[in-house]
């Protein structure tokens, strides 16, 4: 199995609540040693949202927000500022609180094909319904994820690995041919799934990238955030998906063969399984459903720490700032209960 991240690993999905960039860098940095995040701030409104600001990483593509949805546009405007704006703000805020660091770094993008889902062209219809778009905003999301990269190592020297985690929540909808046309009387055209796992495989290409260090430290990992929806193993295996990222509410229902075989091929799992209440403080009953698949599907029990990280469930960004560090906290209490039950049973 690949090396993605330390064993006992906890981490976060990216969004924090709040409007102060600074203070959710020191949280990030300090409550989650072995693989803090760049925080996203998404009450700041327009710009910040996750659209929007992967929408701004985009090389030589334009956007503005339309009828409450953002939309490709011939030439950049406020709204496209707004968003790469919010996102230097993000980069200087972690550049000041990181000085020096060392250490990995997880970053969040919304990925091709939600992409194409969420953003409309300029006639009304999303860019789904345009091949043509659909490669050439791939392409322009790759170079602009390595560009993203390249200012995060200018900034951060010292930075080791970047581990990207590429948000698809719609992916198997797009494979299903399941989404509504603007008019909602039709579907969005189906791609063929050669095609869905190139766009997808371009994007995390431009996430693997060279060892971090001169000395040839840990390359950079991608992975696919696909939350509660269908696990397609064998399409992320072939795009090159270093971890799959799933939400802790599907668990017990998720398909053993397809976890299985990708664990199997090398790929982790992320987990968002940590509840935000805290009175729920025990990590025994969080990672009961996560020790119960993993013997489930037979593989051993030493490898487990190093094949799953945890992080907190959906929502962070919806709490108190001041109920984030405790929220954090759990997850590195959880991850560290893998690794030391774990170590005490017999490979």
């Amino acid at each position: 199995m690949s090396d993605r991240w330390p064993p006992g690993t906890a981490t976060a999905l990216c969004p924090f609540p709040g409007t102060d960039p600074l203070e959710a860098a020191r949280i990030a940095l300090s409550e989650l040693p072995g693989l803090p995040v760049l925080p996203e701030l998404p009450a700041r409104g327009v710009g910040a949202d996750q659209v929007g600001r992967t929408a701004g990483l985009l090389a030589g593509l334009h956007v503005e927000v339309g009828t409450g949805v953002w939309r490709f546009v011939p030439r950049g405007g406020r709204d496209e500022q707004r968003a790469r704006n919010a996102l230097t703000t993000d980069l200087d805020a972690l550049e000041e609180v990181a000085q020096g660091y060392d250490g990995p770094l997880k970053i969040r993008i919304v990925g091709p094909w939600t992409l194409v889902a969420s953003i409309e062209l300029a006639k009304g219809e999303k860019a789904l319904a345009d091949d043509g778009a659909v490669r050439d905003i791939a392409a322009s999301l790759a170079e602009g994820l390595s560009r993203h990269v390249d200012d995060l190592r200018r900034r951060l020297p010292r930075l080791g690995r970047v581990v990207v985690q590429v948000d698809e929540p719609l992916l198997s909808a797009v494979v299903a041919a399941e989404l509504p046309t603007a008019s909602g009387w039709g579907r969005l055209r189906s791609y063929e799934r050669g095609v869905v796992e190139q766009r997808l495989r371009q994007v995390l290409a431009a996430a693997s990238g060279p060892p971090a260090n001169d000395d040839g430290g840990p390359s950079d990992v991608g992975g696919v955030w696909i939350g509660a929806t269908t696990l397609d193993g064998a399409l992320l295996r072939g795009a090159g998906a270093e971890f799959i990222g799933i939400d802790g509410t599907v668990i017990d229902s998720v398909d053993e063969d397809e976890v299985g075989e990708a664990i199997d091929a090398g790929v982790g799992l992320l987990v968002a399984c940590v509840p935000h209440d805290a009175d729920q403080k025990d990590p025994r009953p969080v990672m009961a459903p996560v020790r119960s698949l993993w013997k489930r599907l037979g593989f051993r029990a030493d490898l487990l720490p190093g094949a799953v990280a945890v992080a907190p469930a959906e929502g962070l960004e919806q709490l108190a700032t001041g109920d984030v560090a405790g929220v954090l906290r759990r997850s590195v209490e959880a991850g560290r209960y893998l690794e030391e039950t774990a170590a005490e049973e017999e490979p």
